[in-house]
């Protein structure tokens, strides 16, 4: 039996998350410029998407480009500003075949003008599509995404919009960059890190976590596919006991 044919299409994640990590360690190891990895890392990403939409997933999260990444060596912030407007312009008709939507999230105002008008106009033709919906997280943090949801919501008690009382985890959600998603079911993250770095720090509070050392732009469909199988297998209690979950 193959892995995909392992896989309980009635138990799959409603949201997958992934940090792609290990780009730049790739092309070390192999003597090229960090860039390189990076453009190599792309057909990592088309191949997760399509088999993601594929199979089922209804929401799937890519962790772009973090808000730390702006530190980063000019020369490679920018190949990786032009990488992402090459895919949204190549990729659009891939999503439109594949019926999928495209949305995002983070500090959009940091992104270039010409990032956001080729993101903005494919968000627009995208949105009326229904298999699937592709979140890019671009200069996105969590820290900074919570830190707003607080502004935000103490300047609605201020000026009596919402009520102290009446805050609770749904006004939370409300706020939040991902307000129209679920939470987080599982978090892949590659490369052989253990960290979350700083990512939906709040929208994974009882997602599964799966590591693996391989890196991002040797991630196939058969990575994916172990991922998957790992989630099915474990027990969610979301707090209660194994006795409880087996009862309900």
């Amino acid at each position: 039996m193959s892995l995909l044919e392992s896989i309980n299409k009635e138990n799959l994640p409603k949201h997958l998350a992934i940090i792609m990590d290990g780009n730049g360690r790739w092309a070390k190891q192999k003597g090229l410029l960090r860039t390189l990895g990076h453009e190599s890392g792309t057909k990592s990403v088309k191949v997760t998407v399509e088999t993601c939409a594929k199979m089922g997933i209804e929401n799937l999260t890519l962790y772009a480009f973090s808000t730390e990444n702006w530190n980063r060596p000019k020369l490679e912030v920018d190949t990786l500003m032009k990488l992402l407007v090459g895919s949204l312009r190549k990729e659009l008709k891939t999503l439109q075949e594949n019926n999928i939507r495209l949305n995002s999230i983070g500090n959009l105002s940091k992104m270039p003008k010409s990032i956001l008008k080729e993101l903005n106009e494919v968000i627009e033709k995208t949105k009326n599509n229904t298999r699937m919906t592709l979140t890019l997280a671009l200069s996105y943090g969590s820290r900074e995404e919570l830190l707003n949801v607080v502004k935000n919501i103490s300047n609605k008690v201020k000026n009596n919009i919402i009520s102290i009382d009446a805050i609770d985890e749904s006004i939370i959600n409300e706020h939040l960059y991902t307000h129209n998603l679920p939470d987080v079911d599982l978090l892949i993250r590659t490369s052989g890190e253990h960290r979350i770095s700083n990512f939906l720090l709040w929208q994974i509070a009882y997602a599964e976590l799966f590591f693996t050392d391989v890196l991002w732009p040797d991630f196939t469909e058969e990575h994916l596919y172990e991922a998957i199988i790992s989630y099915q297998k474990r027990e969610r209690r979301f707090g209660k006991t194994s006795e409880q979950i087996k009862q309900s």
